[in-house]
């Protein structure tokens, strides 16, 4: 029987991948489940946060059924199953989580500091590169000494490309070396949805104390407030509050400040308090230690290095479809049995990425052009 004051969204995902790693081999698990997280729980819906669109498409396509019934094995009833990419920006309204982790309940806590956030997030997992070298180095600093560097610190670039995983990463540092600091990360879409069920349930000062009691306020996608005047408010009052008691702020949105066109003038003027730093799309050489980050932690075997190569120099957009595209590539070869060559990828990814889109012209490319000018080998031009 089902205890639902002691299940979360991360609780039962617990349950509910034990059960599918059952059902599943290890390596179908580990492709379409090893980045998984629960998202959000309702009495009748469970959210599972995945990293990238295809993953999700995928899933809701083979294992949608079989989660279902694991959800129902470990709960004891019937939820709804809803898949959310991690990090997505979705609109007002949509019914898609934007958050890793379940609202807080009405009694004001100071939970654990890096609760509910994606363990792969921290610093050590994030590749550095030219486009977010300093935006790195901002929250570093800001979580070795929160509210001491810069605050608040304001990150912004466009979807996919690292603010939530930084905003996640200085959150889990401080969780890890903060002695007893607290920190949460939300969603600004989530802030106004519990705000909205606060008011609701007249447990507004409740929602005031749990947001105004943590050391360090992680909030995602702030470009959401544009136009909710009762939000602004809100959130104006929470900022005043923290800023004036020493606490770090950390906030993302996918422009700066100055281009949120309907934020109130005084909300923009304390964004712009601290820092503001942005994360440009990652240039080749970061897109392929990003894929070689990813095969490394996730223990994926690619035995020839050109294909990561390959989909680095296809896709140029943004991280996450950076890593969704390996991940298209990956799951293909083990399903088919074909082996992981660059002509592979170029089959899987050709409908996704097609030919006629511009390549970057990378080293590779003008030693394979030379060679084949010239009748040779890549390794005999290299060694000649």
């Amino acid at each position: 029987m089902e205890h639902q004051n002691e299940l979360t969204a991360d609780s039962l995902w617990d349950e509910v991948s034990g059960r599918l790693r059952g059902a599943l081999n290890e390596a179908t698990f580990g492709t379409w489940f090893g980045e998984a997280a629960g998202a959000e729980l309702s009495d009748d819906a469970f959210t599972l946060a995945v990293p990238n669109d295809f993953t999700r498409e995928w899933i809701e396509g083979h294992f949608l059924g079989l989660i279902r019934a694991a959800v129902k094995d470990a709960t004891g009833h019937e939820r709804s199953v809803r898949l959310t990419v991690r990090d997505f920006t979705s609109p007002p309204g949509d019914d898609r989580a934007a958050s890793v982790e379940t609202p807080a309940r009405a009694t004001p806590e100071r939970p654990a500091a890096s609760g509910g956030m994606n363990p792969k997030y921290t610093f050590d997992l994030f590749v550095i590169g030219s486009s977010n070298r300093f935006a790195h180095a901002a929250a570093l600093a800001v979580a070795e000494a929160p509210a001491q560097a810069y605050n608040p610190l304001f990150i912004y670039g466009s979807t996919g490309l690292g603010k939530t995983h930084l905003l996640q990463a200085v959150g889990q540092y401080v969780g890890e070396h903060g002695n007893g600091l607290t920190a949460r990360y939300v969603t600004s879409e989530t802030f106004m949805n519990d705000f909205i069920n606060s008011l609701r349930d007249k447990r507004i000062e409740g929602f005031k104390q749990r947001y105004r009691t943590y050391d360090v306020l992680l909030v995602d996608d702030v470009q959401f407030l544009e136009g909710k005047d009762r939000m602004q408010e809100e959130f104006f009052h929470t900022f005043n509050t923290l800023y004036e008691a020493g606490k770090q702020i950390v906030l993302s949105s996918d422009r700066p400040p100055k281009e949120i066109a309907t934020l109130e003038e005084r909300l923009r003027s304390r964004f712009e308090w601290g820092l503001i730093t942005d994360i440009q799309p990652p240039d080749l050489e970061t897109r392929i230690a990003i894929l070689r980050k990813k095969v490394k932690t996730d223990q994926i075997h690619v035995p020839d290095p050109d294909v990561l190569t390959y989909v680095a120099e296809r896709v140029t957009t943004n991280i996450r479809e950076l890593e969704g595209a390996l991940t298209r590539v990956v799951a293909f070869s083990s399903l088919t049995g074909r082996p992981m060559t660059v002509e592979l990828a170029e089959d899987v990814l050709k409908d996704v990425f097609p030919q006629g889109q511009p390549v970057e012209i990378s080293i590779r490319h003008i030693q394979e052009t030379v060679s084949d000018r010239f009748g040779m080998t890549v390794n005999e031009l290299c060694s000649a």
